[in-house]
């Protein structure tokens, strides 16, 4: 009886597993694909972050550079950690520890960043009036769920790598992430994963799937072009000297009248 308890017990965790980290992953990832096909196909003239900033840009000012700025650290701490094997940095010298070292605390900077700036925007957004009469659905389903994803993310490498006894992920979770890409899904790699991490893991792939139908799909229309676009030139209109009239004051004649 009790061999048969364990089967059952492990034949259970086994499609527990199954569904969490295979299924689950590749269903938010197909729904990115498509959800952005469909948003760009049907909702053209929706593909923006609508701004609010002439509602409310004491809070604005702050918020958002500190959010952006955060965002594109926790990105490419991300790639660096989760796409890029602990072979590769070892190859070009990178001794592990100090990758350790470096990611947990240029991570933990941004982070802070990241989580102060957004703090700043749901507060503005839930304080001011005018703004909060504004949120459509889409918000109120992205804010909470992109809050709980990063403040997740932070809580697990502040428990387990800034004040525990460390916990190596390049070994376990990014492994199961490589693999989603190269389809040959490793479920297992993540199924001993510390709680925190899986509920970060889970609750970004539930981001990735709500992506293309809220006020995220602004990042793929970044105004890249403004980085190498002409300068602007402004030029000054002369200055007619005293008692002249200036050339827009004077009439402009047409057939010996004024026009």
């Amino acid at each position: 009886m009790n061999a048969a308890t364990s089967l059952a017990a492990a034949s259970f965790a086994g499609g527990a597993d199954l569904l969490l980290w295979v299924a689950v992953p590749y269903v938010c990832l197909a729904v990115f694909v498509v959800g952005h096909v469909w948003r760009y196909r049907q909702d053209q003239f929706g593909w923006t972050s609508r701004t609010s900033q002439l509602l409310e840009h004491r809070r604005l000012r702050w918020g958002s550079p500190l959010f952006h700025l955060g965002a594109f650290m926790v990105i490419a701490g991300h790639v660096m950690g989760l796409a890029v094997p602990a072979s590769w940095t070892r190859a070009v010298g990178i001794d592990e520890h100090v990758y350790h070292v470096t990611a947990v605390w240029a991570g933990s900077v941004a982070g802070v960043a990241m989580v102060t700036g957004l703090g700043m925007l749901c507060a503005r957004r839930l304080l001011t009036r005018r703004i909060r009469l504004g949120t459509d659905r889409s918000d109120k389903v992205l804010f909470p769920l992109l809050s709980l994803t990063v403040l997740l993310g932070i809580t697990a490498t502040a428990a387990h790598n800034v004040f525990g006894g460390g916990y190596d992920y390049r070994g376990t979770v990014s492994v199961w992430f490589r693999g989603l890409f190269a389809l040959r899904p490793r479920p297992e790699a993540i199924a001993d994963a510390p709680l925190l991490f899986q509920s970060h893991a889970l609750t970004a792939c539930l981001l990735f799937a709500a992506w293309p139908f809220t006020r995220l799909v602004h990042v793929w229309s970044a105004p890249i072009g403004y980085l190498v676009r002409p300068y602007l030139v402004y030029r000054r209109r002369s200055v007619p000297p005293p008692g002249e009239p200036s050339r827009q004051s004077r009439p402009a004649r047409h057939g010996g009248r004024p026009r």
